[in-house]
């Protein structure tokens, strides 16, 4: 009767140890998985975020303007706010876009990939020659009287009516946003348009520290390096998706 209790307990006990030996290596596996999971989604969320940095780091009529409102207080928020939300449409119809024509066109994968890669290795060879070529951004701080629909229908010219813009949310961001799907997709989109919020945000409010800071030729000459290096670190993932 005692040794048929100890060979219960001790199956038991052989059993629990199983059970508890399986239990750790599910939450080991689990544990591996969630931190892999986490991992790509930031590298995703970077990316989209770099991509879209690059991009509006420019010396630009747009950037030239939020800086100058920014630096005299005109409507300061309401401006950075509307540069926001037009660029965030753009880059999402962008990537959205592109991504339903390739949901009704799978062939066209490999034409926007080539598109891609040439647009991003020409805009990093630009990015090169401009950083070989003195820049400094030039403001006039001369104080305009322009009241809330004047400032609200300049800033949606100054914004829309330049072409790069196109270019760079629908097409560039859009081209390469379409090769994410699903969350991947919206975590790209989060990244990039976290940048553009960021960027004009900071340019608005913090115009009176970086003026003196993008009026430097070295400032410009290191965003360009930066430029270039994020694409063509962005074409070479493209190349190896042929």
């Amino acid at each position: 009767m005692i040794a048929q209790s100890v060979e219960q307990v001790t199956e038991n006990h052989r059993v629990g140890s199983s059970i508890l030996s399986q239990a750790t290596t599910f939450l080991n596996s689990t544990k591996f998985i969630i931190n892999l999971i986490k991992g790509y989604s930031i590298s995703i969320f970077l990316q989209g975020f770099l991509v879209s940095f690059s991009l509006i780091v420019a010396i630009g009529a747009q950037n030239i303007y939020v800086l100058k409102k920014g630096l005299l207080k005109e409507h300061t928020f309401l401006i950075a706010l509307i540069c926001f939300l037009l660029d965030a449409s753009l880059m999402i119809l962008g990537v959205k876009g592109v991504g339903k024509i390739l949901e009704l066109y799978p062939s066209f994968f490999i034409y926007i990939t080539w598109f891609g890669i040439i647009f991003l290795v020409l805009y990093g060879l630009l990015a090169l020659k401009n950083a070989l070529t003195p820049q400094k951004m030039q403001i006039s701080t001369i104080k305009e009287k322009n009241n809330l629909t004047q400032t609200i229908v300049a800033t949606l010219a100054i914004s829309l009516l330049n072409p790069h813009v196109y270019l760079d949310t629908l097409m560039l961001v859009g081209s390469i946003g379409s090769h994410f799907k699903g969350l991947q997709q919206n975590l790209f989109i989060l990244g990039a348009i976290s940048a553009s919020f960021i960027w004009f945000f900071s340019l608005a409010y913090g115009s009176r520290v970086l003026i003196p800071l993008f009026r430097k030729t070295l400032t410009w000459r290191l965003l360009d390096i930066f430029t270039a290096f994020i694409m063509f670190y962005v074409a070479y993932k493209f190349f190896l998706e042929i």
